[in-house]
């Protein structure tokens, strides 16, 4: 008898980075050397003092046993979450109620909308959007209302465009700037417009703060906790991964409202134990600790952008320096737009073994792009430009 998944799951987009991963299997197996700029997966180690945190809490007593909430190594890692975000945004926080450690950002982002959404509540999602923002919202049973993100504003969501009655129905939006895939940066009057014009509304405001260190030039992330009123109906995530280069530790948080935490919270206890207290004992070291590691690697992701996209453009295709994560939004290649962005990449990776993310993979307004992530080492990325100068040189 065939087993036939939830309607929710069949109406899940196709995860075109499983897709883009098997068809990477299949060039290495014919032998091809794969150069990967389809995750945004940081190859710098963390810290050393961070390594040797979490080697030293393999010894504490106590470690190897379920997270508990008010014993010690959580205490101290949430009061050391709320003065990070004091240090770096100006916003206090009480730690037992407006702070929420999380097994990385995207198992929040997800149980935030699981937590919340009725089946048929609709989520306000600018489109292209980091995939969980979107994929979190169907596999709670909620309804997407994508808001367009269009470069002439700056990928900006244009709020006074959503229909009242639309407004009126959604529970929740998500928003994230620096924004992935985009790169594109906000400042601060933007969240002041958001607060204003959520302030009279029954709506959930989400902002996704991943990438708050990866800025370059005089640029600056802001936290929307910042603007006066956030507080009474926002909530911002955050992630160990690309700061520090954690990615496969899984340790993110969720800050703000403490009344949408507590539902966080709820949910979160039917599924999950809290995180290993080894890593939290690892990432309290490193909120704490010596911050000149996040600039030494911001500047080495400028390096890398500085010299990828000035190789693109070299070779003919066009392409612009973000002003913050570690990202290039690129369009595809002139004599390439009438592919998708799907069978240009499956195109290029199999006909060259350079890997990057489809557009579409980030929603609708994706298509016609693609994204590389610098996370290849320079002598990579030489390789890398040489194989798509010889493919830019073929005919279509």
């Amino acid at each position: 008898m065939p087993m036939h998944e939830a309607n929710r799951m069949m109406r899940l987009p196709p995860y075109l980075f499983t897709i883009v991963d098997g068809i990477k299997r299949e060039v290495r197996a014919k032998g091809v050397d794969v150069i990967d700029f389809s995750m945004g997966n940081p190859d710098f180690d963390p810290p050393s003092h961070v390594i040797t945190a979490a080697r030293q809490a393999l010894r504490m007593k106590g470690v190897h046993r379920y997270s508990k909430w008010d014993e010690e190594i959580e205490c101290n890692l949430r009061r050391a979450i709320a003065r990070w975000y004091y240090t770096k945004f100006g916003v206090e926080l009480d730690p037992d109620k407006e702070v929420v450690p999380l097994i990385g950002s995207k198992e929040g982002i997800a149980h935030l909308a699981l937590a919340f959404l009725n089946n048929d509540d609709l989520a306000l999602i600018p489109s292209p959007a980091y995939p969980v923002h979107f994929n979190g919202v169907i596999m709670a049973g909620g309804i997407l209302y994508n808001i367009p993100l269009s470069e002439d504003r700056g990928y900006l969501p244009d709020l006074m465009s959503i229909p009242r009655e639309t407004t009126r129905l959604s529970k929740m939006m998500m928003l994230s700037y620096p924004h992935n895939p985009t790169t594109a940066t906000c400042d601060l009057d933007f969240f002041n417009r958001v607060i204003h014009w959520g302030h009279d509304k029954n709506i959930i405001v989400v902002h996704d703060l991943a990438y708050s260190d990866i800025v370059f030039g005089s640029k600056r992330a802001h936290s929307i906790l910042e603007v006066k009123g956030a507080r009474k109906f926002c909530v911002e995530f955050h992630t160990l991964s690309k700061s520090y280069s954690m990615p496969g530790w899984r340790m993110g948080f969720a800050v703000g409202n403490r009344d949408i935490l507590s539902s966080l919270v709820k949910t979160k206890s039917y599924v999950d134990f809290g995180l290993f207290r080894g890593v939290q004992q690892a990432a309290i070291a490193a909120l704490t600790g010596p911050q000149t590691y996040v600039k030494r690697i911001v500047g080495l992701y400028k390096q890398r952008i500085d010299y990828f996209v000035d190789g693109l453009n070299r070779i003919g295709w066009p392409a612009k320096k973000p002003q913050a994560t570690f990202y290039i939004w690129s369009r595809l290649p002139a004599q390439y737009c009438a592919f998708t962005s799907m069978e240009f990449t499956e195109l290029l990776l199999r006909e060259t073994g350079v890997a990057v993310a489809p557009g579409t993979g980030f929603g609708e307004q994706g298509e016609g792009f693609v994204r590389f992530a610098m996370v290849v080492p320079e002598v990579r990325m030489k390789v890398a430009l040489g194989r798509i100068q010889e493919f830019l040189k073929r005919k279509v």
